[in-house]
């Protein structure tokens, strides 16, 4: 008998050290991969620069991309957690070299699933009840598996529709606090030596936001509050948003309806099946129309209410029949201050009437800091504006790279950056990035425009728009 009570303390130790030595153990692979991966760009940048012939530097830079992709790839799939979140980020058409974005974007919805013992733990905890006495069935497999919690479709005793159940994975919290922390060192590193641009800021924000995502009262609250904002303010909304089920919502379980479509991901695939040329009128007349709800529901999110979803990666967006989009995940969400959504309405203004003294003015007004020693300084900050907060791609360029030597972001310095704008500039590069998926090239600053005259008319702050009617904006934009 005391074989086995000793053997059972020394598990419970064991597993006590193990829980303890885990984020000692991920902050040493973290940084020993980064410096592989730091190193290895920094040894290749002197050995390109003895290279004279430009399409061989291009495929040395493009070998060298593949190898960094690969390793990163590494990195984020194996150690998980947060670095999925980074993952999303920065794998975006508009952010990485291709070799990054073709590699990365496979990560967006392969978190490693909880497996189902764990998870029924966590669910009958926090509920107070077995799963036999809640739900009529329950699906043992995911539907999908994300850095901080997983889904499984389900259905409630005595009900008729399907559910989602959405359950936290255990200890995750700990661990994404910890990645969170050694990548803001590396922030602060990058942006004394190689970036002139305030990461750790950014790094703070992200720190802010994720912190929130563990709490999944406030997801469901959130949900609640932007569902009946979308739904009052248009006579059909834009986007469809789940509806939670308040009597099932803990800090670590959400029980909402469920919503049937596909990920953006796979809608190429999905119109091949179904025989759809995916160059065919049929495809672009349903890309547009995807495009175009998630633009309008994030102009009157941000702009006219200033409380708006802030995670619009290809794995939270579903789309459904007849080319409608569901938007899924609320547990990234920001409530901009009034000073700072319609400061953000005049840069969209400035942006979308390619005013630069005007783009200069709101810099100012959002409290954006930046220095610059170029002699263009005024048109290099609005070319700056453009890259970070509208969509549109300029002529002849596929992609935008804003670390590449000649972007604005080298030529002019961001010394301060406000927190609550990151939220912002991440939605608008994640919609560029679903722009540029979908093969359409438009600038969001544009069809936001009228939405930003309504947010600023309606607070006093924009002449000369009096003739107009309430309600008259939103119904203004224009799709080309």
């Amino acid at each position: 008998m005391n074989g086995i009570a000793s053997r059972f303390d020394f598990k419970e130790i064991q597993e006590k050290v193990s829980l303890h030595l885990r984020p000692w153990h991920r902050s040493f692979q973290f940084w020993v991969r980064t410096a592989d991966i730091y190193t290895g760009y920094k040894v290749f940048q002197v050995r390109v620069s003895f290279v004279k012939d430009v399409q061989k530097q291009h495929a040395m830079w493009e070998r060298q991309h593949e190898l960094a992709a690969d390793k990163i790839y590494a990195m984020c799939s194996e150690l998980g957690g947060f670095f999925l979140k980074v993952a999303q980020i920065i794998g975006k058409p508009d952010l990485a070299p291709a070799a990054w974005v073709r590699k990365l974007v496979t990560l967006c919805d392969q978190a490693p699933a909880t497996p189902f013992d764990a998870v029924q733990l966590v669910l009958e905890k926090e509920l107070g009840q077995s799963i036999g006495e809640i739900f009529e069935k329950f699906e043992v497999n995911p539907l999908g598996s994300a850095s901080i919690a997983q889904v499984h479709r389900a259905r409630l005793k005595g009900d008729k529709e399907d559910v989602v159940v959405k359950v936290q994975h255990p200890g995750i919290q700990d661990l994404m606090m910890t990645d969170i922390r050694n990548l803001q060192a590396f922030a602060l590193y990058m942006q004394k030596t190689d970036i002139k641009f305030d990461l750790y800021s950014v790094t703070k924000e992200m720190e802010k936001q994720i912190g929130y995502e563990f709490d999944f009262l406030r997801e469901a609250n959130a949900m609640d509050r932007i569902r009946r904002f979308l739904y009052e303010n248009n006579k059909k909304s834009p986007v469809q948003v789940p509806m939670a089920l308040k009597d099932l919502v803990t800090r670590r379980v959400l029980v909402m309806e469920y919503i049937d479509g596909i990920p953006i991901l796979n809608l190429g695939d999905e119109m091949a099946k179904r025989g759809i040329n995916p160059g065919g009128k049929m495809a672009a007349a349903a890309k547009q129309n995807i495009l175009k709800s998630l633009t309008l529901a994030y102009g009157q999110m941000i702009l006219k209410s200033g409380f708006f979803h802030a995670d619009p990666h290809p794995g939270n967006i579903l789309i459904c029949k007849g080319s409608e989009v569901a938007l899924l995940d609320y547990g990234q969400v920001k409530d901009l201050p009034d000073q700072l959504r319609l400061g953000y309405a005049n840069l969209v203004l400035a942006i979308a009437d390619n005013d630069p003294v005007k783009a200069k003015e709101s810099y100012r007004e959002l409290g954006i800091g930046t220095v610059s020693n170029c002699e263009n300084e005024q048109q290099e900050l609005f070319r700056l504006a453009q890259t970070m907060f509208d969509t549109k791609l300029p002529p002849g360029v596929a992609m935008l790279q804003p670390f590449s030597e000649d972007s604005s972001i080298k030529k002019i310095g961001v010394q301060s950056f406000p927190e609550e704008l990151f939220s912002v500039l991440r939605t608008v590069h994640l919609l560029r990035g679903l722009s540029v998926g979908l093969g359409i090239n438009y600038s969001c600053a544009e069809q936001w425009r009228p939405i930003a005259e309504e947010a600023l008319y309606n607070a006093g702050k924009l002449k000369g728009a009096s003739t107009r009617k309430k309600g008259d904006f939103s119904r203004e934009i224009d799709w080309h």
